[in-house]
């Protein structure tokens, strides 16, 4: 079951690159072209985020948590 799951990571890891830099790439290309966004809802470009957050270690994704965590706590 390790390998299948070391696997599946992987290749969310692998889907989540590939589908930010697409998504991204196009985003862009409309924004700077003119064209118009308003066809793309904004969790579309999310999407690959959850894919690379669900490919890191447990380890990694509790550091992610923390840093979001820290990013957002009020600093009195």
């Amino acid at each position: 079951m390790d390998k299948l799951e070391r696997a599946t990571k992987i290749m969310m890891l692998v889907v989540g690159c590939v589908g930010l830099a697409v998504i991204y790439f196009g985003f862009f290309y409309l924004l700077f072209t003119g064209k118009s966004t308003a066809a793309i809802p904004w969790y579309i470009l999310l999407s690959p985020w959850v894919c690379i957050y669900f490919g890191l270690s447990r380890h990694k994704q509790i550091g992610v948590i923390n840093w979001f965590v820290n990013k957002f706590r009020r600093k009195s």
